[in-house]
């Protein structure tokens, strides 16, 4: 077989030749052309390391190592940067920090996975799952993840670090609401008295929709994206507003969600229709404690850099990992910045101490399950805390 046991740390220069193969292939979420050419490279990446090739699954490729999933190891190669984003941003290095579209989000965590799975003696029960959605909300992915993380002992997200390097041991969870008013439409300047202003509709609803946040328990209601009307001289007949919802607990998505739902029209003639809704459950604390306890013993054990956790607001697949139960540790990838932005970023000299660690913490966790197989590497407590998570409590 070509994998092999390799020292703690990995080869800096040959993990960076991978990513900028990985870079240097576009792979908007919205272009399915692009994503195909993707997982193609993907796919023949993970096979040169891996030994074996993947499950072909539209867009998605999930490589089992060893029997029913224990471990299971998420990333997706979709980014955010359109075509052509190359030529204004090209993939380079200077100064110690590496550039390119998609390298912070989540390009070099993809690559470190294949790395570190590589180079494992025993991969029994590990499961790399690389999907192609994620900036779509994982639209086409969703069960497929929840599915192969049920019964897991672990989900590890390859998601950027937060600042500095922290853990991202916290996400809200999010919600994506539009909302539509129906008016009428009617001469602006002949006879409005005889329309339904919907762009009036909305500024009510705007002001109502905005209030129902709470910001002692962290929950954000925005309405973000508005439009309306077709001329300047005519009432608007129709309106809407985008609104993004992110909430800490399960209880809090559920009361935004009926209260948005409950709204009703302030104008006679007037009427609502709210589209979309909850889209990924919080990964709430209780499910990454024990994996990031695990994950700071590693550190300390192997020389790296002690570990830190953050809770953040962006949610990513580690949402639905742990809104199966099971326990989930995030932003084990690359330490940078810039997330879907022009300085976006990983620091050269950090790729090597993420990726041992990685590896530290996978190699336990297969000993671990290896020794007992019915056992989780979580605790009493986390799981249990899973269990209302996966119910909604």
């Amino acid at each position: 077989m070509p994998f092999h046991e390799t020292p703690a740390r990995p080869d800096t220069d040959a993990l960076i030749e991978d990513l900028r193969t990985l870079v240097e292939c576009e792979s908007p979420s919205e272009d399915p052309a692009a994503l195909a050419r993707s997982a193609d490279l993907v796919a023949r990446l993970g096979t040169a390391h891996l030994g074996v090739p993947p499950e072909r699954l539209g867009v998605h490729l999930r490589w089992r190592l060893g029997g029913p999933t224990r471990v299971l190891v998420l990333a997706h190669h979709d980014t955010v940067w359109p075509l052509g984003s190359l030529r204004t941003h090209p993939f380079g290095v200077a100064d110690g920090v590496l550039r390119g579209p998609g390298c912070f989000d989540m390009k070099t965590g993809l690559a470190m996975a294949l790395h570190v799975l590589a180079s494992l003696e025993d991969r029994t029960g590990v499961t790399l799952l690389v999907t192609g959605d994620e900036e779509l909300g994982s639209p086409s992915s969703q069960a497929l993840i929840e599915d192969e993380a049920r019964g897991a002992a672990a989900a590890l997200v390859l998601e950027a670090s937060a600042d500095g390097g922290a853990l991202k041991l916290e996400r809200k969870g999010t919600s994506i609401y539009r909302v539509v008013v129906k008016g009428r439409a009617a001469h602006a300047g002949l006879e409005p008295e005889k329309g339904v202003n919907a762009a009036v509709e909305l500024a009510h609803q705007v002001l109502a929709i905005a209030a129902l946040g709470d910001p002692a328990l962290g929950t954000t209601v925005v309405p973000t994206v508005v439009a309306g009307g077709t001329t300047r001289n005519t009432v608007p007949a129709e309106a809407s507003v985008a609104v993004d919802v992110r909430a800490r607990s399960v209880a809090e998505q559920e009361r935004v969600d009926a209260a948005l739902r409950a709204l009703a029209p302030v104008l006679p003639g007037a009427a609502l229709e709210i589209e979309g809704g909850i889209n990924r459950p919080p990964l709430e604390r209780a499910l990454s404690a024990d994996l990031f306890a695990r994950a700071s013993r590693l550190a300390e054990e192997s020389g790296l850099p002690a570990l830190t956790g953050v809770a953040v607001g962006g949610a990513s697949d580690g949402n639905f990992t742990a809104g199966v139960g099971t326990p989930t540790l995030d932003g084990l990838g690359a330490v940078g910045g810039g997330a879907h932005a022009d300085d976006e970023h990983v620091l050269v000299d950090r790729i090597a101490d993420r990726t041992a660690l990685l590896r530290a913490l996978v190699v336990d966790l297969v000993a671990d399950a290896g020794s007992d197989p019915g056992s989780d590497p979580g605790s009493d407590a986390g799981a249990d805390a899973g269990a209302d998570a996966a119910a909604g409590r």
